[in-house]
């Protein structure tokens, strides 16, 4: 068994974006191997550019309560996690840390790279008062949802994902269908009372087979 590497800890920064970009694609690439599901969550991700990237870091690194850590193996980035500080529910003060983009490289997996930077986040939790920590990872990714299974984490939720875009038509269509459908009722209703037409029946019909002359 080879032995476990030496893995340095460090808050990420602009200068990484890189570095955080090759990561990224790396691990994407691998999610093939875990079945096409897996790869259709991953590519809802869309490479950036360094220059996008610098920026996207530089305003995550902003927020007070908000922080990126990155592992690295002998000078090179091979894991990263992202911490928050958010409440249960906007209308309590129980306090959680929210952990999410845990990646490592596939180079580096069963390492204790996951551990590392997990143990890493717990700190970070204790540190402003987290009684829970929240992990989301693709629903698909088995080997991270084992580990976590494994060291004591439970499903509490279901995260689904749609481009806005998408949303917004599909939105608007069923808005549009449902006016129309709406339309059509009340003019059918209209009709039928001018008739005289029972509720059963459609106006432009003739009677039924049947019906007394």
């Amino acid at each position: 068994m080879s032995a476990r590497p030496h893995i340095v800890l460090r808050d990420a920064d602009r200068e990484d974006a890189s570095a955080l970009i090759a990561l990224w694609r790396e691990c994407a690439g691998a999610s093939r191997d875990e079945g096409s599901e897996a790869f259709t969550q991953q590519s809802l991700w869309r490479e950036p550019g360094v220059a996008e990237a610098a920026s996207a870091l530089e305003l995550s690194l902003g927020r007070p309560d908000k922080r990126i850590i990155v592992a690295l193996v002998d000078g090179e980035i091979v894991g990263a996690t992202v911490c928050d500080v958010s409440t249960l529910t906007p209308i309590n003060l129980t306090r959680i840390l929210i952990v999410t983009e845990i990646q490592v490289s596939p180079r580096f997996r069963r390492k204790s790279v996951a551990m590392t930077l997990l143990s890493a986040a717990a700190t970070y939790g204790e540190e402003h008062n987290c009684e829970i920590v929240v992990a989301a990872i693709p629903v698909h990714s088995r080997e991270p949802h084992r580990y976590l299974t494994k060291i004591g984490f439970n499903q509490i939720a279901v995260l689904r994902a749609i481009q806005a875009s998408k949303l917004r038509s599909r939105l608007t269509t069923k808005a549009t269908n449902s006016r129309d459908t709406g339309k059509l009722i009340a003019v059918r209703r209209t009709l039928r009372r001018r008739q005289g037409l029972p509720r059963n029946a459609r106006p432009g019909r003739g009677p039924a087979v049947g019906a007394d002359d």
